[in-house]
């Protein structure tokens, strides 16, 4: 059975980060549409999104063509969710993210962006507020949009194996048997902190869970 663990990796005043009631907040999973795209490490934002949504009984995703996404909504606690699947290419997922927070009229501290992360190896998962992309093309799209202000959730997919593959070719693959065999406790574990990121608990920002394979 798998241990989840939390490691602090640095402090954040909460404070500074707290959700007043009635607020708007979005939950922004990153992928490629497409069926050649599904079970694919890169869509590892959409999966758990997409598991997120079920667990919480949320609506069935509806396509919003002037949003450039697929958006479902439900009231959780004092807070308006707004779950956000872009239509885009993963590499322009910033044109569907400004579309969606001006039209809700979300402020970016209420934003919080589900990535894969290859600089992270599978089984941890990291959250962190600001700072650069560290090379994801998704997240960067988004910095140039609308600011690095928002929180990530940084879900690792590394280390790339074998070594001398393409970056590019790596994370468009699917799942080894191995790593599938422990996706639903990733899952479990990213519902968990978006719950968390949800209801106020932005003190956890900045944290690493993992669980021990």
């Amino acid at each position: 059975m798998a241990l989840f663990q939390r490691k602090p990796e640095n402090s954040i005043v909460s404070s500074l980060y707290t959700v007043g009631l009635n607020n708007t907040i979005a939950v922004v999973g990153l992928g490629n549409i497409g069926a050649e795209y599904d079970g694919s490490r890169h869509n590892i934002g959409f999966a758990s999104l997409d598991h997120f949504a079920r667990s919480n009984e949320f609506p069935d995703f509806i396509l919003k063509k002037d949003l450039k996404a697929h958006i479902s909504t439900k009231t959780l606690g004092d807070s308006r969710v707004i779950l956000i699947k872009p239509t885009t290419l993963m590499n322009l997922s910033g044109q569907a993210i400004d579309q969606v927070v001006r039209f809700y009229k979300i402020p970016t501290s209420n934003l919080l962006v589900v990535h894969d992360e290859l600089d992270i190896e599978f089984g941890k998962i990291r959250s962190k507020i600001g700072g650069s992309s560290a090379g994801h093309n998704g997240v960067q799209s988004i910095i140039d949009t609308i600011g690095e202000g928002f929180c990530r959730l940084r879900i690792g997919i590394g280390p790339k194996t074998p070594q001398q593959i393409d970056s590019a070719d790596f994370v468009l693959q699917k799942f080894s048997t191995k790593e599938k065999s422990h996706i639903n406790e990733l899952f479990i574990e990213a519902d968990a902190m978006t719950t968390d990121y949800i209801f106020g608990d932005r003190g956890l920002i900045g944290e690493t869970r993992s669980f021990i394979i």
